[in-house]
């Protein structure tokens, strides 16, 4: 911690209480929106996959206005948005659609905030210590997603007035501390070309498809694991993976920046591969193995595919993590689409643990694929890549 100033320190802290306050809200918002509200399950489906769309697509929009109004700007608006999103979840326990509206309006905040504020913490720092810093952030983010559902589990249906209350009064407390930031070292001139223009392409294709394989195991592990363990000791599995995440992601920080990205592909997108397949065996053993797997690819590849797309774009940090983004929300919105129907084809067939070993073939074939297809596109100054 002496490693790093005061306010990459409070952005670190941020990034523990932002999805902590997050997490004790949105993970619920099924349960909310269906028993609470009384919305038929198409319609809170369908609010759903739109929040999710913004809060990851959205995040290209962030790095514009970031580009536009400077670091420090964009994540004062953000939180303050978030901060009005959640507040109007109180008047939404009377009137739902005013529900839907605060929902919208958090991810609103979710998307302009985080390409802001990777930005910020590497703002004026040499490359060799970009990935500490980008894996601690990472890893407070982890912990805070992990603790979110547990601390507000007991609140959410019979205090959720309160909860939602607390919550806003503590978005509205990191809004101040942030606005109480020093700005950053220098902004950037807008770029003239539209926010993709300069995009590294592999990195992109590589988030995309590295976040698309891992929405599956976050997606569909409760419905598999809890037919087949109790629910405490599948909240052990959740808690034991964002703790791996936690604790290894830091310490491996730097070995990642240095190993090849081609090395950190067949590892990561290896390990993941591993996770599947023992998942796959369906007992309370092989499930928390595999998740711990999966949470080693995860590690590896999510913090090698941010430093490469810093490494090789000529924009700004704020626009190439609102690119990083926009390739995230790709990938999730692609699995979720195609993971409900091979999970059904897969239950249909009587055997479950098939659906593990589709992913698994998977994270085997697509990569390779990916990069295949990709260098046939590379132009003669590899601008493409």
């Amino acid at each position: 911690m002496r490693r790093f100033s005061g306010p990459q320190l409070f952005l670190l802290a941020g990034s523990f209480l932002i999805p902590l306050g997050s997490f004790a809200v949105l993970p619920f918002m099924s349960v909310l929106l269906h028993e609470r509200f009384e919305m038929g399950l198409g319609a809170v489906g369908f609010v759903l996959a739109v929040a999710s769309l913004v809060q990851f697509s959205g995040g290209v929009v962030g790095a514009v206005v970031a580009e536009r109004i400077g670091l420090r700007n964009t994540m004062v608006l953000a939180l303050a948005v978030r901060s009005a999103g959640f507040a109007l979840f109180v008047p939404g326990l009377r009137w739902p659609w005013l529900a839907v509206v605060a929902l919208v309006l958090t991810c609103c905040g979710a998307a302009l905030y985080l390409p802001a504020n990777k930005a910020y913490l590497v703002d004026g720092i040499d490359e060799q210590r970009r990935p500490l810093l980008l894996s601690t952030g990472n890893a407070a983010i982890n912990a805070g997603v992990a603790l979110g559902p547990l601390a507000a589990g007991p609140l959410v249906l019979d205090a959720s007035a309160a909860l939602f209350t607390a919550v806003t009064g503590l978005f509205a407390a990191l809004t101040i501390g942030h606005a109480l930031l020093p700005p950053e070292t220098g902004r950037p001139e807008p770029h003239p070309r539209h926010v993709l223009s300069g995009l590294p392409v592999l990195p992109f294709a590589v988030t995309a498809l590295s976040v698309y394989l891992f929405m599956f195991f976050q997606h569909f592990l409760a419905v598999f694991a809890l037919a087949r363990m109790p629910a405490v000791l599948y909240g052990a599995v959740l808690a034991g993976y964002s703790l791996s995440v936690v604790v290894f992601q830091p310490l491996l920080s730097a070995r990642i920046a240095r190993i090849s990205y081609r090395r950190a592909m067949v590892l990561g997108f290896a390990a993941m591969a591993a996770g599947m397949c023992t998942i796959a065996i369906g007992d309370p053993f092989a499930i928390p193995a595999g998740a711990l797997l999966i949470s080693l690819g995860e590690v590896v590849l999510f913090l090698k595919n941010d430093l490469e797309a810093l490494a090789r774009s000529p924009r700004s940090p704020a626009v190439v993590f609102g690119q990083q983004r926009l390739a995230s929300g790709i990938g999730a919105f692609a699995s979720a689409a195609i993971g409900g129907q091979l999970y059904g084809i897969a239950s249909g067939l009587g055997h479950s643990g098939l659906f593990w070993l589709a992913v698994a073939a998977q994270c085997a074939l697509l990569p390779p694929l990916a990069v295949l297809l990709l260098r046939k596109r590379t132009t003669p100054s590899g601008s493409t890549t």
